[in-house]
């Protein structure tokens, strides 16, 4: 199976945000979701699961949101190609690693993907850029009711919706958002937060999910709970606790730069050029440098338009979009190269930063 077509298109919840959001990259809710008469995914046969791909399959493709939506099968997908899904938000790993019957129905815009045979029968997730929570639970909410309407969900009254997992029952939602928080890991009050975060019972993870880092300063910040609260209930409490993030995040970096603006111009200033002229990076140097780069734009050094640019150069900079580039698997110091040429021409076509109204 072929998603050249899928890849190369230029996703709707990547694009500029209007008006910009300095320290919210993207927002997301998860619905997780099964089908009565049918065991989880995980206990299911075969046959079983192939049935439910197919029913399910034909149901998505009925709702208006799926309209022109790609269809994939994962026992067809190569391993580059579900790793750049993964990379994309778009897959769990989870799901790339699943058996026969797992599949996925991507819209048109990317905004929409639903997982099918993960986990649970259903994984329903819609993804915009910028702080969108409560616009994306409108659109999940009638994808969902879209759903409901064609297949019989399993749900209790009295736990709500029932899952594989004893953590997702209830509402089954995971809210979530990315956020770019550069200036409390400069100041080393990341893991404060973190602490107080997880207090909170709010989870804390990186770019790609549970298990994996934060490079750029970029952390994936989502509700744990699911059971005795409902969907408006959790995203008003997640909505109210990542105000007081970006909050903290610009008093961070009002104080860096109060405290030695000349330390913090200078590495934005170093990174720029590490951009423009190294021909070695790794995905992780890559990353860091991009993350000064997104500060430089919120503190007006280069212009908003570019902000765009270097939100998609986060993902175009991950291992499997650099080999998916190359036409196939590339050895690690290979993919350093060909991460720093991208850079490089993508850079050197910036205009100069703008230090005159900062120094």
């Amino acid at each position: 199976m072929n998603i050249d077509s899928l890849i190369s298109a230029n996703e709707q919840w990547m694009n500029a945000v209007e008006p910009p959001c300095p320290v919210i990259l993207s927002s997301r809710i998860r619905l997780a979701r099964n089908l009565v008469k049918y065991p989880f995914p995980g206990w299911a046969n075969p046959s079983q699961r192939q049935e439910l791909l197919a029913t399910l399959c034909d149901a998505l493709c009925r709702l208006p949101e799926m309209k022109e939506a790609t269809v994939l099968s994962v026992a067809e997908l190569s391993e580059l190609e579900k790793l750049v899904l993964v990379e994309r938000h778009l897959m769990s790993r989870e799901l790339s690693g699943a058996s026969a019957g797992a599949g996925m129905v991507i819209s048109k815009n990317q905004n929409f993907a639903v997982m099918i045979n993960e986990e649970d029968h259903l994984r329903l997730q819609v993804m915009q850029n910028g702080f969108k929570l409560d616009e994306i639970w409108t659109l999940i909410d009638n994808l969902d009711s879209g759903i409901e309407r064609q297949v019989e969900y399993a749900f209790s009254p009295e736990l709500g919706y029932l899952t594989a997992c004893p953590t997702n029952v209830g509402t089954g939602m995971r809210a979530s958002v990315m956020m770019h928080l550069p200036g409390l890991v400069l100041i080393e009050h990341m893991e404060k937060v973190i602490r107080a975060l997880n207090q909170l019972g709010l989870a804390v993870r990186g770019v790609l999910g549970e298990g994996s880092e934060a490079s750029g300063s970029v952390f994936q910040i989502s509700n744990q709970q699911t059971l005795g609260e409902s969907e408006v209930d959790i995203i008003h409490r997640l909505s109210n606790v990542l105000r007081t993030i970006i909050q903290q995040e610009k008093n961070a970096r009002q104080k860096l730069f109060e405290s030695n603006s000349r330390k913090i111009l200078d590495k934005i200033g170093r990174s720029y050029g590490a951009l423009q002229n190294a021909h070695l990076l790794t995905s992780s140097e890559s990353m860091n440098l991009l993350s000064l780069m997104r500060l430089a734009v919120d503190m007006q050094l280069l212009p908003e338009d570019r902000r765009g640019l270097i939100d998609r150069l986060f993902i175009d900079s991950q291992p499997g979009h650099i080999q998916y580039n190359a036409h196939g698997d590339v050895e690690p110091s290979r993919r350093d190269a060909l991460r720093a040429d991208l850079m490089r021409t993508h850079f050197n076509t910036l205009p100069p930063l703008n230090f005159s109204n900062r120094s």
